[in-house]
């Protein structure tokens, strides 16, 4: 669609972990859609992987006409909640914040942790020593830099065993 006097970007609340199901639906319907995404480092089988998701959890946007497009099918959407409103109008976006959003560098990795973090050893023989986060050492070990016997020491230490303090 192209933008015109009469279109403005909106806001649609989908479903819990339903995003893409929501864009997808939309998008199928002949609406322009938007989902911003980001990749984020995540434990999962005991390894640190890096996945995409949604930069706002449970939120995308919509290009809508107000007055040739018919908004109805939008709520029975499949993966949507509803449009975000305040009170009886639907929040618009601006948007220069939608093409800021669409021209953001997607390389950007939200990290479990980051050089100089202050952690806390959750479980295993130190649990509740507090250290700084060095580097990850493979996929699922990091170095640690704790204070033992009033001397920094590096331990190595399973990454799912660390929290961020």
């Amino acid at each position: 669609m192209t933008e015109t006097n009469n279109t403005a970007w909106y806001v649609v609340h989908t479903k819990p972990r339903q995003e893409a199901r929501a864009l997808e639906n939309l998008q199928n319907q002949g609406f322009n859609c938007f989902l911003p995404t980001m990749q984020v480092q995540k434990l999962r089988n005991q390894k640190v992987q890096t996945i995409t998701e949604p930069m706002f959890s449970r939120y995308l946007f919509i290009q809508l006409d107000d007055q040739t497009q018919n908004w109805g099918p939008i709520r029975s959407t499949l993966g949507v909640s509803k449009l975000v409103s305040f009170g009886p109008q639907p929040a618009k976006v601006p948007a220069e914040f939608i093409t800021f959003l669409q021209e953001a560098p997607i390389e950007t990795i939200e990290r479990m942790f980051n050089p100089g973090d202050q952690v806390q050893v959750a479980s295993g023989p130190f649990k509740g020593l507090e250290g700084q986060y060095v580097a990850h050492d493979g996929e699922t070990r990091a170095f640690v830099l704790v204070d033992l016997l009033g001397q920094p020491q590096k331990l190595r230490m399973a990454v799912e065993s660390l929290r961020v303090v």
